[in-house]
């Protein structure tokens, strides 16, 4: 007997899709295997690394903890939707690596994009605020030293385009 599907309407940055998934399909799966976006990361598989992060509706979330069939109707957005649609670098994107906020890169979409939402609710955060921010989120490379200089700098380069 084969599992059943279930049809799945979403926006994933700014496209409409239509999938058939498994109740049980992780949202982070679909994303993947699904959609061919790639760029969204899974370490843990437990929600704990934030490797996996994404935007659903605006707010972080981890598509490793999320099923498919929960994000329908949603605006989703992963580390590809953050680029300008002719390709330039968000501030945070641009940030990351005027700063060498990142050495091997596994962790980086989910920190570009928790630090997005994160700015967007604090534009303008105090160092520690910056740490805070990225708490969620592991690395094991870089000491998250230039990654919080990331933080501070986007946060500079935002204010600069308002």
């Amino acid at each position: 007997m084969s599992e059943a599907l279930h049809d799945v309407r979403l926006t994933v940055n700014g496209v409409v899709h239509e999938i058939r998934v498994p109740a049980r399909r992780l949202l982070s799966d679909a994303l993947r295997h699904d959609l061919g976006l790639t760029g969204t990361h899974v370490g843990c598989e437990h929600g704990v690394c934030g490797a996996c992060t994404i935007l659903v509706d605006g707010g972080t979330a981890r598509a490793c903890l999320m099923l498919a069939v929960a994000a329908r109707g949603c605006e989703i957005t992963t580390v590809e939707g953050l680029a300008d649609p002719d390709g330039a670098l968000s501030p945070v994107q641009r940030a990351f690596a005027e700063c060498h906020g990142l050495q091997c890169g596994f962790c980086t979409p989910g920190f570009l994009t928790t630090v997005t939402a994160g700015l967007r609710r604090d534009p303008s955060p105090t160092h520690d605020r910056a740490r805070d921010m990225i708490a969620g989120n592991l690395c094991r490379c870089t000491g998250y030293v230039n990654i919080v200089r990331a933080v501070e700098r986007a946060a500079s380069l935002q204010r600069d385009v308002s």
